[in-house]
């Protein structure tokens, strides 16, 4: 089968032939259609992040598509169905293998495309904000990056929560997204006082982070007493350090959220999360955004829309037609 294989750290990704995985016990092959593309995907190919997989190794953490076949011990899912699921690894190729509890039915009315660009977006979100912070109907919610793949999915799980969303993104037409998913104030981080502009509007009480660096630091600043931060990645390049005298003083909770680790140590809490986020998209309330659609031998491409902040949303690589 074909697939996209990284085979040094840094190094240009390739489209080679390789051996059509099976599946082991608890274990579940995908016939893929589609796959997401992260901005972990770039750290893993540069051989930065959390997991680092031997190369060469098949990129790609989420896809859609149909069940090819099961291992021993899977029950629910059977050849046909139409899925979408979290590997970490191996979905930009033909034919993925991922562990059946990170695989779910999708809904007949969510494309391929839509499904692909689902799981880790929206299940970060919904993990970072439900899950972990608890995030309650009124508060003030502070999205940095909201236009981005993790980003805007905050700001239409945030609202959908009831909670008030100020949308932080560089740029009129990335906050135009943003404002589209809900948002209800909008913040330029390229010409505004962070701090000045989110204090202005009464401070926030959860702040959701893919961005680190600078904006964390004015984002902490402008945290209500007994508000959480939920740092998820570090977009910037930067990783902040957060003085413990801002956390004692005004009573902050730090809550990390490395959604990838669930699978490993609790799946029960990505696979609850899933059915949830995939009622909301059956009831009409969640909209996938899809800014870019490449071709599998593409992938390189694909990368870069990310590197070069050039999409909004997710992109996402189709390897095989619709229908």
């Amino acid at each position: 089968m074909r697939a996209i294989q990284v085979t040094a750290p840094g190094a240009p990704l390739e489209l080679t032939m390789v051996s059509c995985p099976e599946p082991g016990p608890g274990e579940v092959r995908l016939k893929v259609a589609a796959a997401g593309i992260n901005f972990a995907d770039l750290l893993m190919r540069d051989g930065r992040y959390q997991e680092r997989p031997d190369p060469p190794f098949t990129l790609g953490m989420e896809a859609s598509g149909t069940v090819e076949a099961v291992g021993a011990g899977v029950e629910g899912l059977a050849p046909g169905m139409r899925v979408m699921g979290y590997g970490g690894s191996g979905a930009l190729a033909e034919s993925a293998v991922f562990p059946a509890a990170l695989v779910v039915p999708i809904p007949d009315a969510m494309s391929f495309v839509e499904a692909a660009a689902f799981p880790i977006a929206y299940g970060t979100s919904h993990v970072a904000l439900a899950h972990r912070a608890g995030l309650r109907p009124g508060e003030r919610l502070l999205v940095l990056g909201a236009a981005g793949g993790v980003g805007l999915t905050a700001v239409e799980i945030g609202r959908l929560m009831g909670a008030e969303v100020i949308a932080v993104a560089r740029g009129k037409a990335r906050l135009e997204v943003a404002r589209a998913a809900g948002a209800h104030h909008l913040i330029d981080s390229e010409t505004a006082d962070l701090r000045a502009a989110v204090k202005a509007l009464g401070g926030a009480d959860v702040v959701y982070d893919p961005v680190g660096g600078d904006l964390f630091r004015a984002a902490l600043r402008a945290t209500n007493p007994e508000g959480r931060l939920i740092p998820i990645g570090f977009a910037s390049g930067e990783i902040p350090q957060i003085p413990a005298n801002i956390l004692l003083v005004k009573n902050l909770t730090v809550i990390g959220l490395y959604w990838g680790g669930y699978a490993k140590f609790r799946p029960e809490v990505i696979g609850e999360s899933f059915r949830r986020l995939l009622d909301w998209y059956r009831a009409g309330h969640l909209k996938p955004h899809v800014s870019h659609v490449l071709p599998l031998e593409r992938a390189e491409e694909a990368l870069a829309l990310l590197r070069d902040r050039k999409a909004t949303g997710k992109v996402v690589v189709q390897v095989r037609p619709e229908g």
